[in-house]
């Protein structure tokens, strides 16, 4: 099918690595558990919009420029470090506790804004453009790697998959915290940590 070998095996594939933790599901999972399942589905939607953008650049070949490149890739790096650090300080020194009433009921402003800060989350880290340059090429028929209607299928087919697992997620998470994000003392705690995570995960990628 459109140069595709072993399409059952990509699925499966796609299903345990959507599974392991990464930066996108540390982002989901503080979003959801500090303001609820909305700004949870939120981030989900901009994480996963950045998974179809690099789906968009891995099938036109624009990736493998980020991959030769190693002063690409660094640039990209770096800014992607220091903008999950930049969330991280921005959560500590934050005085307004996460469960504040206020952040129970998130505007239309605030969606945006974790949409928005899912997307980049995504966008910025280039190990998830070289993912999609190693992994897609091992289920494609070497005759049709210069077409990209298979890198569009097998990256749709990824995507859809992990917004599965990433919507169950930020519905659960929401979930077990909902009784939690009525104590505000707790919500304060949580914030910190949130921070504290985000600047651990900017160093961990340096």
């Amino acid at each position: 099918m459109y140069g595709i070998e072993n399409y059952f095996g990509f699925i499966i594939a796609g299903l345990f690595l959507n599974i392991v933790p990464g930066v996108d599901t540390v982002y989901i999972l503080t979003r959801s558990m500090t303001q609820g399942r909305r700004a949870g589905f939120y981030s989900v939607f901009g994480i996963i919009t950045g998974a179809l953008i690099h789906t968009t650049l891995a099938a036109l070949g624009l990736s493998i420029i980020l991959a030769k490149s190693i002063v690409a890739f660094n640039i990209i790096k770096t800014i992607g470090i220091a903008y999950l650090v930049y969330l991280g300080i921005k959560m500590l020194i934050e005085k307004k506790s996460l469960f504040d009433n206020n952040a129970q009921q998130i505007g239309k402003p605030d969606l945006l804004k974790i949409y928005r800060q899912g997307l980049l989350t995504d966008l910025l880290n280039p190990k998830v453009a070289l993912f999609f340059l190693s992994l897609l090429p091992q289920f494609i028929n070497p005759h049709y790697t210069n077409g990209p209607i298979p890198f569009l299928i097998l990256g749709l087919t990824f995507t859809t998959t992990g917004t599965i697992w990433c919507l169950f997620l930020a519905h659960s998470a929401s979930y077990v915290t909902k009784t939690l994000r009525n104590n505000e003392k707790i919500g304060k705690w949580m914030q910190k940590i949130s921070g504290i995570v985000f600047i651990g995960l900017g160093i961990s990628l340096y």
